[in-house]
């Protein structure tokens, strides 16, 4: 069996990301611990965009745009989604899930996805810099991947 080793080098590739702007303190513990690692692991900071949305739901059509520009290796999808009192939650969650999902299944990018959903601001605030970490080596390591099953 030929197994394809895990790759977290990120020298040469370029990232963009897409960052909601709601839910601010959340969102730029996620940016700063996101870029924090794409440089740890190798990608130049040229190499790296960012571009910023209002929310959740506007993340997919970025994504896809920047998807279909062909300039980018992979694609980084910022937020956080905080239960409220109303059902606006489940809808902006799952939305935006589906989008981002839909983006890397249509367009060959791969879309590492670090929506937070979570119940109170203290959970997010918790998981913000472990989940943006994890989004840059997710986006390396499978742009990595595509490349070798080119």
């Amino acid at each position: 069996m030929r197994e394809i080793e895990k790759n977290l080098n990120g020298a040469g590739m370029r990232i963009g990301i897409v960052q909601s702007r709601f839910n601010q303190v959340v969102c730029e513990g996620l940016l700063a611990a996101c870029r924090t690692q794409l440089v740890r692991q190798g990608v130049n900071e040229a190499d790296i965009t960012l571009a910023t949305v209002p929310g959740a739901l506007e993340i997919p059509l970025v994504l896809q745009r920047m998807a279909m520009s062909e300039k980018f290796d992979a694609l980084i999808a910022l937020g956080a989604v905080i239960r409220g009192d109303t059902y606006h939650f489940e809808v902006v969650s799952n939305e935006s899930a589906r989008g981002v999902s839909e983006v890397q299944l249509h367009s060959g990018v791969p879309v590492a996805n670090a929506i937070l959903t979570t119940e109170t601001d203290e959970q997010a605030e918790e998981r913000m810099s472990a989940k943006g970490a994890e989004a840059a080596l997710v986006a390396i390591e499978m742009a990595s991947l595509l490349k070798k099953l080119a």
